[in-house]
């Protein structure tokens, strides 16, 4: 049987199930509805901007600051909306998917965010989406608590992480919900749906709709979430400026604007965020036709390779000047039993931390919760009792566009260890991801669809540039999948071998794997009764 509703032209085209009726009420649906009759034309314009200016960069057009945003950038003045209630003191923020057990754990951490990610950390199977909204009103409800099977007892505490969400990207549908015959882009679903149930029950309980906006590639796709924030604010009677929207810069054209983005959404704002993987895997998408971007194995690719450090230390620079938080990347190492090798894994997370921290960031974000007491712990030391360290202007720091693109200095061939790694982790997260899990454990760390997007770009990079056989990546590719189906009888290997080499070995590279491996394989829709 189908949920159906037919309210402001949207209807649900897939199967019904437990509690969803409480997601999807007529009243949200018709929120949705407004919603994208607003801004999907304007977002189908932003996503053909995206193929014209890659193609001017194809072309030989250089990637430089904005002459025509000179202005934004040069004025001292404008500041961006004060830190909203819980999200002053963001020191540690911990990330992952919304579900049950993920939600208590991530909330019950220590840190002081948890980011409830729709995006690279979910699989987009329809009851992770919907079960992930209703994770995340049971939480705000206090009704979360659950015993599994096994008898282990799950219970929200009495200090709980601020929630940010992030909804998916603009490149994304939700095909199982469908406006004048379209599906509805996924960013407006899971954006609409948790502001409509949870806003106002965020408000009451003394913090508000916090979001993390991801794979921007401008200002004016900031401008547009901007607007998206306005005219939800406005529906639902909420006043203007609750909203507040931390933007991960991960995409190489983004960091070319950061301060436009800031200012495109300073009455929202809540900061920037550093990321890594999509940031390389942006690189390649980007420049990937030009040698003198060829990256080496991912592992060789650090946070203090030159074009990261000047990216990052931009990115502070921007925002601490425009009164914005600066949060740094991700620590993904999962404990492991090993003491020797987690005593190892520790002191490089510690490491980055203190790097981080003595930069200038006001934060940084881990991906389990063991990891939370060490970010703690390095910014306890430079903070102290300050809640952030905005007063760090930076501006010591000078970074051109020649910095930015500087990738050749660390440019080398790859290993076979590095291809062959870059093969097994393509595989093993797809396998996952298509069994509906968008973070997993692999070889000690905590993997997201980020990790698989830089690893099938890297392979395709080099299958470009010759810089590896396509027979001998082949090779390659059938000896991981043997080594991967006896180490896990059931896996999908068949399918998870299609997706990497759809989205890793054809001549021309897909912009994200995302899109299609998702009509392909999670898609379960019914045909809705008007």
């Amino acid at each position: 049987m189908s949920t159906t509703a037919t309210t402001h032209q949207v209807r649900v085209l897939a199967p019904a199930g437990d509690r969803h009726d409480e997601i999807l009420s007529p009243q949200a649906l018709d929120f949705i509805g407004r919603l994208a009759a607003a801004f999907t034309h304007r977002r189908e314009d932003i996503l053909k901007e995206r193929r014209r200016r890659k193609d001017r960069l194809v072309s030989g057009t250089p990637l430089d600051f904005s002459i025509a945003t000179s202005a934004v950038r040069a004025d001292p003045d404008w500041r961006v909306a004060p830190p909203a209630p819980g999200l002053t003191d963001r020191r540690v923020e911990i990330t992952g998917p919304p579900d049950r057990r993920m939600a208590v754990n991530a909330l019950n951490s220590g840190a002081q965010v948890w980011m409830a990610d729709f995006e690279d950390a979910t699989a987009p199977t329809w009851d992770n989406v919907i079960g992930g909204q209703l994770n995340l009103l049971d939480a705000i409800e206090r009704r979360i608590d659950f015993t599994t099977p096994e008898g282990k007892e799950y219970r929200l505490g009495e200090n709980p992480a601020t929630i940010v969400v992030r909804p998916r990207g603009w490149h994304l549908l939700e095909e199982h919900l469908e406006i004048d015959g379209r599906p509805v882009p996924a960013s407006l679903v899971d954006f609409g749906l948790y502001f409509f149930h949870c806003a106002q029950r965020q408000i009451d309980a003394g913090y508000g709709p916090y979001f993390y906006l991801p794979k921007l590639e401008n200002a004016g796709e900031a401008r547009l979430w901007n607007d998206v924030f306005v005219l939800a604010q406005e529906l639902l009677d909420i006043p203007r400026g609750t909203v507040r929207a931390t933007v991960l810069i991960e995409t190489i054209t983004a960091a070319f604007e950061m301060e436009e983005i800031l200012h495109a959404l300073r009455e929202h704002s809540a900061g920037l965020n550093a990321g890594r993987w999509d940031y390389l895997f942006s690189l390649i998408k980007t420049f990937g036709h030009r040698t003198d971007f060829r990256l080496p194995d991912r592992a060789q690719v650090t946070m203090t390779a030159p074009f990261m450090r000047a990216y990052t230390e931009l990115l502070v620079r921007t925002c601490h000047r425009r009164g914005a938080h600066a949060i740094g990347g991700m620590a993904a190492h999962v404990p492991a039993k090993d003491p020797e090798a987690n005593a190892a894994a520790l002191a490089k997370v510690r490491l980055d931390k203190e790097r981080e921290a003595e930069d200038g960031f006001d934060g940084s974000w881990v991906a389990h919760p063991a990891l939370v007491p060490v970010c703690r712990e390095v910014f306890d030391g430079v903070l102290g009792n300050r809640p952030h360290q905005l007063d760090r202007t930076r501006d010591d720091v000078h970074v051109t566009a020649a910095d930015l693109l500087a990738v050749r200095r660390i440019s080398a061939p790859p290993t076979p260890e590095g291809i062959r790694a870059n093969v097994a982790v393509s595989l093993r997260y797809f396998d996952a991801w298509l069994r509906g899990h968008g973070a997993v454990a692999l070889y000690g760390l905590m993997e997201d669809a980020a990790t698989a997007e830089i690893a099938r770009t890297q392979l395709w990079q080099w299958l470009r540039h010759r810089t590896i056989d396509r027979d001998d990546l082949l090779a390659v590719i059938r000896e991981e999948c043997a080594a991967f189906e006896n180490e896990q009888p059931d896996a999908l290997v068949t399918e998870a071998r299609a997706v990497l080499e759809r989205v890793a070995l054809d001549r021309d590279l897909p912009a994200f794997f995302t899109p299609d491996a998702y009509t392909r394989h999670l898609v379960r829709r019914q045909e809705a009764r008007a």
